[in-house]
């Protein structure tokens, strides 16, 4: 029979203790059942035991034990000798299914959010009034250009296609139209290479933690998903991460290896010129197909010190000066460009056969604007073209038109977010050292978030009982193949401190009864 983890489960049940009429046992059986009548947890699947289930979600044994007697009394759960509670349902689950990562974007959480609490759920950033500005100069020209034929364009339109392969040529990068595939965003783009490149049961390399959608994709697929590395210096750094991954080909060989190099999702690290030299080593002996997601690339904090130690941030706790002289300067992007220049994917050392590069507007310019690209061979591209077609047919023109605009504007983008969040990035350091002493973290070269540790707890456990107090928080399971990180929490900072300030007590209070 199916087990289903314990925090799997707790990521499934978002916001079910806030929600519905009467005492939290009943609220718990009627999230179970919803669960099961759903068919998000198939019929069958064993349950986590009473203790487990307690733990992770931060609330009594016997709220647990309660919640299963009123789903057996009702038809709803089988107990077997021997075996644990099984979940009957009514649904069918025919694959996997996704663990509420866009419970930010829903009613709930502005429900939740305008009552008082504070979501810190999403690292997804306000605009830029380039968009607005993009939109605004469109012409009829430019729309009735393109107004003579049919409107699709699978592979996008030739404009952006050409625009988005002289971004790379810009950054010393060959790339022609025809190695390009315009996708509804990044998210969309990793999708497509789960469709096309890996078949149920393949072993697919990520790093430890890595980008949650990637994970759901890949977990979607029917991959076998294999960790590698960690994600600090005492785990020996990015070398140790490769030098972990050519011990593991001398036992299997993986499908592919998903790697962020640059402005890493969700810890902010950026690999280092010596790292991503080994991992270029290291895929190209094993002649491995990678995927190198750039989705944050664009979001690269580029402070001096980390352009010249190799981006790898500042070791810092609560209560210690960790903040660097040197924050606020221009500088490069610690991955060998300069503001000017699109980041250097590693894998443009490798042989564009063997190799795929996701990228997208979205992060930097608006999530709303749903533009995002791959960059691979003409063979790889129109596989996952025909994967496309069969999905959406094609990309909306009008955001099209509207991004090969903003590729004129990057080098304004990424200086004005790059002061936006180096800000917003010291206020929220400045914030934990005051209000958690003994909270860590590494200061991140990118990106729009604290990757934090948060010492003695269970931060599933944590992430349940802040819920309860209107704090919607993720913690660092999600974010691993193998639920580990779970002392972990990412805090974004990207709309600035005011909702972290807010939610700090909350925070602080749960880590007490939330012991790992």
């Amino acid at each position: 029979m199916a087990r289903i983890a314990s925090t799997r489960l707790s990521r499934l049940l978002t916001g079910w203790s806030s929600e519905g009429p009467g005492p939290l046992p009943r609220r718990l059986a009627d999230a179970l059942r919803e669960l099961a009548a759903r068919g998000d947890v198939a019929g069958g699947t064993v349950l986590p035991s009473q203790r487990e289930l307690a733990l992770v979600l931060g609330v009594s044994r016997s709220t647990v034990t309660a919640a299963y007697g009123l789903l057996e009394s009702g038809g709803w759960l089988e107990s077997v000798r021997g075996s644990g509670s099984r979940l009957r349902g009514s649904g069918t689950a025919d694959g996997y299914v996704t663990e509420g990562r866009l419970v930010s974007f829903d009613a709930r959480s502005r429900t939740a959010a305008s009552a008082g609490g504070a979501d810190l759920s999403s690292g997804a950033l306000p605009g830029l009034a380039a968009v607005g500005e993009a939109v605004a100069a469109l012409t009829g020209g430019d729309v009735g250009a393109l107004l003579g034929d049919d409107g699709y364009h699978p592979y996008g339109i030739p404009a952006l296609r050409e625009g988005i392969a002289a971004y790379y040529r810009a950054a010393g990068v060959p790339t022609e139209a025809d190695q390009i595939l315009v996708t509804s965003g990044s998210q969309q783009a990793v999708w497509l290479v789960a469709q096309a490149l890996v078949e149920p049961g393949d072993t697919v390399v990520v790093e430890n933690p890595t980008y949650r959608g990637a994970l759901e994709a890949l977990r979607a697929r029917g991959a076998r998903l294999v960790p590698v590395g960690g994600d600090g210096p005492a785990d020996g750094g990015q070398s140790a991460d490769a030098a972990a991954l050519r011990r593991l080909c001398a036992h299997v060989r993986p499908r592919l290896v998903y790697l962020q190099p640059t402005a890493h999702n969700p810890t902010g690290r950026s690999m280092d010129g010596a790292a991503r030299r080994e991992w270029q080593r290291v895929l190209g002996e094993r002649e491995l197909f990678v995927v190198e997601d750039t989705a944050c690339a664009e979001l690269s904090l580029g402070d001096a010190a980390d352009a010249r130690d190799g981006a790898n941030g500042t070791d810092c706790r609560g209560g210690v000066d960790g903040t660097d002289a040197t924050a606020g300067r221009d500088a490069t992007d610690g991955t060998g460009g300069v503001d000017e220049v699109a980041p250097v994917p590693l894998v443009a050392e490798l042989p564009m056969g063997a190799s795929v590069t996701v990228g997208t507007l979205s992060k930097l310019f608006w999530g709303g604007l749903r533009v995002g690209w791959v960059r691979s061979s003409p063979q790889v591209v129109a596989r996952l073209a025909k994967i496309k077609t069969s999905v959406d047919l094609s990309c909306s023109v009008v955001d099209q038109l509207v991004a090969v605009r903003l590729l004129d504007r990057l080098p304004e983008a990424r200086a004005r977010r790059r002061a936006e969040l180096r800000g917003r990035r010291d206020a929220a350091e400045t914030l934990l050292r005051a209000g958690a002493p003994h909270w860590e973290w590494t200061r991140p070269a990118g990106g729009p978030a604290l990757w934090v540790r948060v010492p003695g707890a269970d931060t599933e456990a944590l992430a349940q009982l802040a819920r309860r107090h209107g704090v919607s928080v993720v913690p660092g399971s999600a974010f691993s193949p193998v639920d580990g990180f779970r002392d972990r929490l990412r805090l974004p900072y990207g709309h600035g401190t005011d909702a972290l300030a807010a939610a700090l007590p909350t925070l602080l209070e749960c880590a007490e009864r939330a012991v790992g």
